[in-house]
């Protein structure tokens, strides 16, 4: 897909199509760094060799094949870009539509109130540079066609040494995580793109990185010159529309199959060997594998008790807590216990023999409520008067941490009664439903469940998990029109969602029938937007500490208006956060950042 053209001095010089000069250059490239990288991981620790001839075959082999097929893969944004190369952007009516949708955007972003203000932190200030460079990039090529071909080149040079720089960036970043690890990018590397502040951090102290930048970056610009030197390519990217929608159907073809082929060859063609097995795998296919699946191996990646010791460390701990509990009368010196082994392999039953007292349960899940916010525990800006004085009046756990910090996390915590899963939590994995939860026990002794929150519960899966493990989904967007006041990017504000509680509490005590009810915040939480004139606050409205105040002072408006309710004196609240508002610090896992209140 070469031309010839005739230029002054009567020499014939071969103007290149971009896309069919670059894209087997790439996977060229792809292929031999994927080679050296595999090299150079066979012989660094902690890798341990000892690989059958099969296995060697394999790693080169498949881990060749595998290296092609991702590189195919990753081609789709060039082939993106391959179509917009083309002259008929500039014609009208093409390039009048193109320049007011520019203008629209680079006008929206700039408006007060937009999605992007919502989410705030330097997302406002990302959205306004970019749509004034896409809107200035393409009226000065539409007027001054001219600069049309410099531009044009100057960009593809630029995405072909972005593309090499990017690749030998991953190839350094799988030699330093196989050296961590021993292991191909996992849920892991996964997990250290949700916490990229931490992980950055402890980057920038572990290693050069600046100089490893500066040197991956003359690297690609030496590869990038050195290959594309005295080569010219088309401006129009291609000769007309039978020649793209060929390429753009081969590379189709090539797509799907390179798709199905790494999914093949990641769940089947596995080695005995883990490590035979990992060599032959594409790092970057396994992430994308790691992501969608959000699971972690538990016993490759914990240390594991042998099954008979940890059963026998259970028996022992509940004989010991049953025959304690049964010598004190149960929780209570007058209150009898039946102790019963039936059934159970040797475990003891430990059954309260007088009858249940069934309150009513409400769960109040606080969005990012970190101890430290508490006049209780040394905070003295005066952030919770209203929970400062129900410390004085309620039962209080002030050793209590966060099971992680995430909201998922803590909700998983609140509703299976379990330490954090490897991986992904609970809440996000497919097949979550059914599972024996807070909710199993309460609906077994008459219970109605619901969980209420001021978000779409589609958010984080939490529609599925909750209502697949029995509970009742009030979210915003069944709540009536009338009880929404205020609301940001997240959802409802909490005063809101309170309201909408409260209704549901008084039906559901007007049946006669007790309720559980987990309540899900949202104010504390970015862009940390709530109604005006709610509370006094002497510093920036719009920030952390202010929505705190407001939190605080939604949770005291909400048990005000419980307290005249007629079952609120047969009502148990519970408050807890769900995690920390930030949980960064010196230490790998700095326990004073995961207390909650």
């Amino acid at each position: 897909m070469d031309r010839n053209f005739i230029i002054d001095d009567g020499k014939t010089q071969k103007v290149r199509d971009w896309f069919w000069n670059f894209a087997p250059i790439f996977i060229l490239f792809s292929a031999t760094l994927g080679l050296l990288t595999r090299v150079i991981l066979i012989f660094v620790p902690p890798t341990v060799i000892g690989f059958t001839a099969l296995e060697w075959l394999k790693i080169f082999v498949l881990g060749f094949i595998n290296d092609v097929a991702f590189s195919i893969l990753a081609l789709a944004p060039a082939v993106l870009l391959y179509a917009t190369l083309n002259d008929a952007k500039y014609k009208k009516p093409l390039s009048v539509v193109l320049a007011a949708a520019l203008l629209a955007f680079a006008v929206y972003s700039f408006l007060p109130s937009n999605i992007f203000t919502e989410y705030g932190s330097v997302v406002p200030t990302i959205a306004r540079v970019l749509s004034l460079l896409l809107l200035g990039g393409f009226c000065l090529r539409l007027f001054i066609p001219s600069i049309r071909k410099g531009w044009c080149k100057a960009g593809l040079l630029f995405t072909m040494g972005l593309y090499i720089f990017l690749m030998i960036t991953n190839a350094i970043s799988e030699c330093i995580f196989w050296n961590e690890f021993g292991v191909r990018y996992n849920f892991i590397a996964v997990d250290y793109l949700v916490y990229t502040n931490e992980v950055i951090g402890n980057i920038m102290e572990s290693y050069p990185i600046i100089p490893m930048v500066l040197g991956v970056l003359l690297v690609a610009v030496l590869i990038c010159w050195r290959i594309f030197r005295r080569q010219d390519f088309s401006e129009a990217g291609n000769s007309g529309m039978i020649p793209f929608l060929a390429t753009f159907a081969i590379y189709a073809f090539l797509f799907t199959g390179s798709f199905f082929w790494l999914r093949f060859s990641y769940r089947n063609l596995q080695s005995a060997n883990n490590y035979a097995t990992e060599l032959q795998c594409n790092g970057c296919w396994n992430f994308l594998e790691a992501y969608s699946s959000s699971t972690l191996e538990y016993d490759r990646f914990y240390q594991m008790l042998p099954d008979d010791e940890a059963l026998g460390f259970k028996f022992d701990l509940c004989n010991q807590v049953a025959s304690t509990s049964s010598a004190t009368g149960g929780g209570s010196v007058t209150e009898p216990v039946e102790v019963t082994t039936a059934n159970n392999n040797g475990v003891q039953i430990i059954r309260d023999t007088v009858p249940a007292i069934k309150k009513n349960i409400v769960v109040i899940a606080v969005e990012s409520l970190s101890a430290d916010f508490l006049a209780a525990y040394g905070n003295e800006d005066g952030l919770t008067p209203n929970l400062d004085t129900l410390i004085g009046k309620s039962l209080v756990f002030d050793n209590l941490y966060a099971a992680g910090n995430r909201s998922v996390r803590g909700l998983e915590a609140l509703t299976l009664c379990i330490p954090p899963s490897a991986g992904e939590s609970i809440i996000k994995r497919p097949g979550n439903a059914g599972l024996f939860s807070t909710g199993t026990v309460l609906r077994a002794n008459g219970y109605t469940t619901s969980f209420i929150y001021g978000g779409d519960s589609y958010f984080d899966n939490m529609r599925t998990y909750f209502s697949g493990n029995g509970f009742e989904i009030i979210d915003k967007t069944s709540y009536p029109k009338e009880d929404i006041t205020f609301a940001n990017i997240w959802g409802t504000c909490d005063e809101d969602s309170y309201r909408v509680a409260l209704k549901e509490f008084d039906k559901k005590a007007g049946s006669g029938t007790p309720f559980h009810a987990i309540i899900f915040t949202i104010s504390n939480h970015r862009p940390y937007t709530f109604p005006e004139g709610k509370i006094t606050y002497d510093g920036e409205m719009k920030s952390r500490s202010a929505a705190v105040k407001y939190t605080d002072f939604a949770i005291g408006q909400f048990l005000a208006e419980a307290s005249r309710k007629s079952w609120f004196a047969n009502t148990v609240f519970v408050i807890v956060a769900d995690h920390c508002a930030s949980s960064a610090g010196k230490t790998s896992i700095p326990v004073d950042k995961y207390h909650i209140p």
